[in-house]
């Protein structure tokens, strides 16, 4: 599931602090390190993309479009995120198979083998893997059947309990998950300086340094009122 990185929508908290440009260049290369990891991990064919917005208007451009080659494309569909959620598993289950492991764009860090271990995990167990992020809400959801996802519809996302209620929804559902990994995700300037230290040869972590030294290297504004 990934957002086109366009400059004014994309990572709109972190672009706060470091603007609108560096926040959509950012989440451009978080997307790159998560294409690249779903690649590694998934032959073409068991690899689905669901977008939303256009891959032509966003930063590094060229680049997703190539690492987008080899993935079976589709546009989201829905009017809330948790719809868009629900549908993409449904076409991914359609068109790739199960089971259907949907991360999103904030976490660059998760790499190839998380990716293949989170399935196998589903596999072992016969049930779903909702793997927690620290900041409340899930970092991915592995499905074994479309009809798990469905209960993505009546839990009210982006919240500090997304997690808890999620895990409580497919309980209740008769799809208790199975605990995935704890992965931070990347809303804020913490978060990015946590997971570029985590995962430092990703080129979300190569991007923030370089934006930090510029930072660091930028005349600071006089707060001192004199």
């Amino acid at each position: 599931m990934a957002k086109a990185p366009v400059a004014g929508r994309a990572k709109t908290r972190l672009a706060a602090a470091v603007g609108p440009q560096a926040a959509a260049e950012l989440a451009a290369a978080a997307l790159l390190d998560t294409l690249d990891a779903g690649a590694a991990a998934y032959p073409a064919g068991r690899r689905v993309l669901a977008l939303t917005g256009e891959l032509a208007d966003a930063a590094r451009s060229a680049e997703l479009r190539r690492a987008a080659e080899g993935w079976l494309v589709v546009p989201q569909s829905g009017q809330t995120f948790a719809e868009r959620l629900v549908d993409g598993h449904r076409q991914a289950h359609r068109l790739a198979g199960g089971p259907v492991v949907q991360v999103g764009m904030d976490t660059p860090q998760a790499h190839a083998a998380l990716l293949r271990g989170v399935a196998d995990l589903a596999h072992d167990h016969g049930r779903p893997v909702l793997g927690p992020a620290v900041d409340g809400g899930w970092w991915v959801l592995v499905t074994t059947h479309p009809s798990q996802a469905t209960v993505l519809a009546g839990v009210p996302m982006s919240r500090a309990d997304t997690g808890r209620l999620t895990a409580a929804a497919l309980e209740a559902a008769g799809y208790p998950p199975v605990a995935g990994p704890l992965l931070r995700d990347v809303d804020h300037v913490e978060d990015a300086e946590h997971v570029a230290s985590a995962a430092p040869g990703t080129r979300f972590a190569r991007l923030w340094r370089e934006h930090a030294a510029r930072r660091a290297a930028s005349p600071q504004p006089d707060r001192s009122g004199s």
